[in-house]
């Protein structure tokens, strides 16, 4: 039986019910050439709500603002319908020291700023976008628990930060009866699997949801990369190209190639595309809520929702797990085998459920 749209998903532990896939709008109002048109950006919204999605991602930073302003018009009339998440964080005034980071004048100010361009009174889901290592936690607990309590947020959630940090801010906010964490936004796809150490399972017994993003790996594993692809830019190339930027930030390498390799000849086994068999891949976690979807053009966002109908055989799973092996890294590595035969002596002990 497949999946759809509109068979939701509770997020993290609250009761707000988000579709299984996301629509991210980072490319929604981009003026450079990766980004999506107008027209393709409407298109792309409105097959996603003709299909029961729901859940939409975009923040203030994207295309300085123009993101949330085009999400504006496509919701126009039928905003309760949706759960919009956005973010804050990354500057949005260069040079204004108080105009960019975790703390609470920003957050107070990026919100006010959101609502403006979103047209509406409240966000579903805010994240804090990038973790500063400047503002105490306290700060950003207390804020967003004064937004959530003001109305004007309903539920909160944090992305690229560190493990440690994450769930040590939930164990504040449950402890002081704040708003408690419900997301984490962090890359997650076959060619970004070091998350799976301590980021996911802090996520799951923490109860936030995972939200992948660049769940195609910038579109590495769709395999419109090769060899070739791998040579370094020309000295004073610009980042205004996926290639480019994929070079830049390691996602197109040797090792991402020989993972799309195995992607692609699962797809061909499947009659499915390499898209979405390494969309498929990451809804395997069970710490995953929503993968994000940055398609660009109308024909690549219709691709990707067909992830939800293909079901893997445990050989093909097997496959695509282990030419993505990452090392789990202490303390893991002594948590398994002999630590635990010497840990309970023979006996079995059942987990308990999260």
């Amino acid at each position: 039986m497949s999946v759809q749209l509109d068979h939701y998903r509770l997020l993290g532990r609250s009761g707000l019910r988000v579709s299984p896939l996301s629509l991210g709008t980072m490319t929604f109002g981009v003026a450079q050439g990766w980004g999506s048109t107008p027209a393709d950006a409407e298109a792309i919204f409105n097959l996603y709500a003709e299909r029961g999605g729901n859940f939409i991602d975009t923040a203030n930073f994207y295309a300085s603002g123009d993101s949330e302003r085009t999400l504006a018009g496509l919701v126009r009339g039928r905003r309760n319908r949706f759960v919009i998440a956005t973010k804050y964080s990354l500057t949005m005034r260069p040079g204004d020291p108080n105009a960019s980071g975790n703390h609470r004048k920003n957050m107070m100010q990026s919100v006010e700023d959101s609502l403006q361009r979103l047209g509406t009174d409240y966000i579903d889901l805010l994240y804090l976008h990038v973790w500063d290592s400047r503002t105490p936690v306290e700060e950003i607990l207390r804020a967003f628990d004064d937004l959530v309590r003001a109305g004007k947020v309903l539920y909160v959630g944090v992305s690229d930060l560190p493990a440690w940090q994450a769930s040590r801010m939930q164990a504040i906010a449950e402890l002081r009866g704040w708003s408690p964490l419900v997301a984490l936004q962090i890359p997650y796809s076959l060619i970004e699997r070091t998350v799976e150490r301590e980021l996911m399972p802090m996520a799951l017994e923490m109860g936030m949801g995972v939200m992948p993003w660049s769940p195609l790996g910038g579109g590495v594993l769709t395999g419109k990369y090769q060899a070739t692809d791998l040579k370094p830019s020309a000295p004073g190339a610009t980042m205004d190209s996926r290639k480019n930027i994929n070079v830049a930030t390691g996602r197109l390498s040797e090792r991402s190639l020989a993972i799309a390799a195995v992607v692609s000849t699962i797809a061909q086994e499947l009659s499915r595309t390499p898209a979405q068999v390494a969309l498929a891949w990451t809804l395997l976690n069970p710490s995953v809520t929503s993968p994000i979807l940055g398609a660009r053009t109308l024909v690549q966002f219709e691709d990707n929702l067909g992830a939800l109908e293909i079901r893997f055989s445990d050989d093909q799973v097997a496959r695509l797990n282990s030419v993505s092996h990452v090392e789990p890294g202490f303390p893991q590595t002594m948590l398994q085998g002999l630590a635990m035969d010497m840990m309970f002596g023979g006996v079995k002990v059942a987990r308990r459920s999260v």
